[in-house]
C-alpha cells in the first residue's frame, strides 16, 4: 500500500520563486497528511501561455536549481517526487519531469514525446521511447499530458510490469470531456492505476484524479481550486482486477509492429 498525493497547483506565468514558494507549501502539507509519493502537474514552474523567449529564459537541465530544491525537499520529508520542469540542450526546449527517490536521487528523466497544439512552436518531442521505473514504492511509469491521450505509450509501460502511470498535465476545459474519457480507458485498458495530475487557471480544468485499475474514479479533486489530493494505492488488487479483465493476458502482441518496445 503507497500514499500518493497530486498536488494540483495554480501557476503565476513566469514567476517562478513564487510559484515554487507555493508548490513547497503544498509538498510539506501533503507529506505532513502522510503522503509517500507526491506528483505535481506539467509546467508548474513556469505557468503555460508564455512566449517562446519567456519559457527559454526559465529553462533548467535535471541538475539545475528547480530539481536540486526538490531533491533536498525529498530528503528532508521522506517522500518520493515527481517534478516536471522546462529542460533546454542545445537550444531546443522540452517538457520535462525527473523522479525524484525519498534518497534524493534522480532516478528517471523523461521528455514530453506528444506535443499538443502551440506547444509544437515552442518545444522539441521527446523520443517516443517509454520505460517503467523501478522505485521504492512500486514500478511506476511517467506520461506527461498528451502522451495519455495515445494508447500505446501506456500499454507498453503496463507490458514492461508498470502498475502506475503518472501522469503531470495541463489540461484546458475545452478537452475536459477527453480528460474524463481517456483517463479512466488508460485504466481500464491496461488494468493499472492511473494519476493525472492537473493545473487549475490558465484556463485548464483541474479535476485532478486517481482511477483504479478497473477504471473506476477513486478519488478526484475541484474543477478550479488549488488542492491536494491523497489516497492509498493497493497494487495487491491488479492481480485480481486482471483475472475479470484479462485484456494483457489476451493481447496479440503479432499485431504491434515493433516487438522490441515489450522489452
Amino acid at each position: 500500500m503507497v500514499k500518493v498525493a497530486a498536488v494540483q497547483l495554480q501557476s503565476i506565468p513566469g514567476e517562478r520563486d513564487k510559484n515554487i514558494e507555493n508548490c513547497i507549501e503544498m509538498v510539506e502539507e501533503a507529506a505532513k497528511q502522510g503522503a509517500e509519493l507526491i506528483v505535481l502537474p506539467e509546467l508548474w514552474v513556469s505557468g503555460y501561455y508564455l512566449s517562446k523567449e519567456q519559457f527559454q529564459s526559465l529553462q533548467e537541465v535535471p541538475t539545475g536549481e528547480t530539481v536540486s530544491l526538490f531533491q533536498k525537499l525529498a530528503i528532508e520529508l521522506k517522500v518520493m517526487l515527481i517534478v516536471p520542469f522546462v529542460e533546454g540542450e542545445n537550444g531546443d526546449l522540452y517538457i520535462s519531469l525527473v523522479v525524484i527517490e525519498s534518497t534524493g536521487e534522480v532516478i528517471a528523466t523523461y521528455r514530453k514525446s506528444f506535443l499538443w497544439g502551440r506547444e509544437k512552436e515552442i518545444f522539441t518531442p521527446g523520443e517516443k521511447v517509454y520505460h517503467a521505473i523501478e522505485t521504492s514504492k512500486g514500478k511506476i511509469g511517467v506520461l506527461i499530458c498528451a502522451d495519455i491521450e495515445f494508447p500505446e505509450p501506456s500499454r507498453i509501460l503496463a507490458l514492461q510490469g508498470a502498475e502506475l502511470i503518472i501522469v503531470p498535465s495541463v489540461w484546458s476545459y475545452g478537452a475536459e470531456t477527453r480528460w474524463d474519457i481517456q483517463l479512466p480507458a488508460r485504466a481500464l485498458d491496461n488494468t493499472v492505476y492511473i494519476l493525472g495530475v492537473n493545473t487549475v487557471n490558465e484556463g485548464s480544468c483541474g479535476k485532478s484524479k486517481l482511477i483504479a485499475p478497473n477504471g473506476k474514479v477513486l478519488c478526484q479533486a475541484s474543477r478550479s481550486e488549488q488542492s491536494i489530493l491523497i489516497h492509498d494505492v493497493d497494487f495487491s488488487i491488479i492481480s485480481e482486477v486482471r483475472k475479470e479483465v484479462p485484456y494483457l493476458d489476451d493481447l496479440d502482441k503479432k499485431l504491434w509492429p515493433n516487438a522490441s518496445l515489450f522489452e
